[in-house]
């Protein structure tokens, strides 16, 4: 363990990439695919050679600020760490550019999603299962870089909760000392729960009825919020209601961060009940759906199968999946997503869909987004200043914490939300002047930002609708930093312009 301590952080991402290459190299093995598996072999052992020499050149080396050189390096993993990823990725696949592929794994890494492969049947399931590991450890980097890394500095959304205090029970939780023994510390504890919950979700699906491969891509994708798939998407064929409603379950993990870190000291069920981002969750989960229902339900009214009580229900259940997914920025449709639009002739709402996207997970879990626990707060404040326009000498109540939250924390969320708003309108102007139209360029930079890549493909679905694989290269470029920019957020990248954080 001395070993681990002693070593940057970057170089042992290195490792864990280089053994995991070992994965689709005995996949593709065992499926007689020696084309496919040679590169992944060899990039194993080459990196695995490399990070050794670079381990030993910098073993024990001094240390300086250990918090700043931790976010640097996370940036460095999502924007660096892909070169290596795509190199055995490019080497077994014919006729893709090597900047598609770091497009790819810099997709994947960020948990975002978006594919250029298309179709996806054009690779074999190999490549696909290596784009859902890296998918996979990208989550699990940015569950551990939350919690470890950007919580003790105030970032990633415990900003709102902790605006002043620097003793509250999430300080105690978080532990003082080096951030290196941080990450070591809830690397032992959070890697348990997220394999366990993904090994679980795995056996559950293949009991539903999908396919062992399948059921792993899905349980990986799940957990990571990334939604890939080997087909692009949920295989009505593949998938069935059973494996939906599983899936469905399982994305409460990207809801609270209460999941993964107990800060309140409470037992499980009632720090979930008063979690204020699972009870914006139920509200959200439970009103959205019903109003979409109610919208293709009118938009059904004299169609003659408006009766059909299935039809109902699995229109009703197409709205609720959907919701939920695109709230925890995953990016999975149910299939009945699209029966409810055929049901009722009307088109797919896009823009609610973004907008879900937009408000995004909890903080400190793998989704994306503003965060619900930054919407909480603008939410309390609004609500608070109404009441005030009533009674202008009422006093507030919910205690300190429920204070800190409507003021201060409310005023920083307001600035990342503008700050978002504003890196939005970035990306949009940037993809506007290498040619493509507004619509278009406002939905590949929701889906970058929010790291929900099927946005794109679900809100701009045509027959003549742009994706992924027909961007220019410097769209892809534009979307591959907006992507990095989203999964550590703004106001992390601007910490590094604080002149007092680069102070010994």
């Amino acid at each position: 363990m001395s070993l681990l301590r002693n070593l940057p952080l970057f170089v042992l991402m290195m490792g864990v990439a280089s053994a995991l290459m070992l994965i689709p190299a005995i996949h593709a093995l065992s499926l007689d695919l020696h084309r496919t598996a040679q590169p992944f072999f060899y990039s194993a052992i080459l990196f695995g050679i490399l990070t050794a020499l670079i381990g030993l050149a910098t073993y024990n080396k001094p240390k300086g600020n250990v918090a700043r050189g931790h976010l640097l390096t996370l940036i460095a993993a999502f924007a660096a760490l892909p070169v290596m990823l795509a190199v055995p990725m490019r080497e077994a696949i014919d006729n893709i550019s090597f900047f598609d592929v770091y497009f790819e794994m810099v997709s994947s890494l960020t948990t975002t999603g978006a594919s250029v492969i298309e179709p996806p049947s054009r690779v074999v399931s190999p490549i696909h299962l290596w784009r859902v590991l890296v998918g996979w450890m990208g989550g699990y980097l940015i569950l551990l870089a939350a919690i470890a890394v950007l919580a003790p500095l105030n970032l990633g959304g415990y900003e709102v909760l902790r605006p002043v205090s620097r003793s509250s029970s999430a300080d105690k939780l978080m532990g003082s000392g080096d951030p290196t023994e941080r990450i070591i510390r809830f690397s032992r504890q959070l890697f348990p729960v997220y394999l366990g919950a993904t090994a679980a979700l795995w056996i559950l699906l293949v009991i539903s009825g999908a396919t062992p491969f399948l059921s792993l891509c899905l349980a990986m994708s799940t957990l990571a919020t990334s939604g890939i798939t080997p087909s692009g998407g949920l295989n009505p064929w593949q998938v069935g209601i059973w494996s939906e409603v599983l899936i469905f379950g399982f994305l409460f993990l990207a809801i609270s961060r209460q999941v993964f870190s107990n800060e309140a000291g409470l037992p499980f069920l009632v720090r979930l009940r008063e979690d204020r981002e699972v009870r914006m969750t139920v509200m959200i989960v439970s009103l959205l759906p019903l109003a979409l229902f109610l919208r293709h339900w009118v938009g059904a009214f004299d169609y003659e199968g408006q009766g059909d009580m299935m039809a109902l229900v699995r229109a009703f259940w197409g709205g609720l999946f959907t919701v939920m997914s695109f709230l925890t920025t995953t990016g999975f449709a149910s299939h009945d997503w699209e029966a409810a639009r055929a049901w009722s002739g009307l088109p797919t709402p896009g823009l609610v869909l973004a907008g879900l996207a937009i408000v995004g997970g909890g903080a400190a879990t793998t989704a994306g987004g503003v965060r619900l626990l930054r919407v909480y707060a603008l939410y309390k404040h609004g609500t608070r200043e109404m009441g005030r326009l009533v009674h202008p000498s009422s006093i507030g109540t919910a205690g300190a914490l429920g204070r800190q939250v409507r003021r201060e924390g409310a005023f920083i969320a307001w600035i990342f939300f503008m700050l978002f708003a504003i890196s939005i309108a970035a990306v949009i102007l940037a993809l506007t002047a290498t040619g493509l139209e507004f619509e278009a360029a406002t939905s590949f930079a929701i889906s970058a930002l929010s790291t929900t890549g099927p946005l794109a493909d679900i809100s701009l679905r045509a027959e003549d609708a742009v994706t992924y694989a027909t961007l220019s290269d410097a769209a892809k470029g534009i979307l591959i930093a907006a992507m990095v920019v989203g999964r550590l957020e703004t106001l992390a990248i601007i910490a590094l312009f604080n002149p007092d954080f680069w102070r010994s």
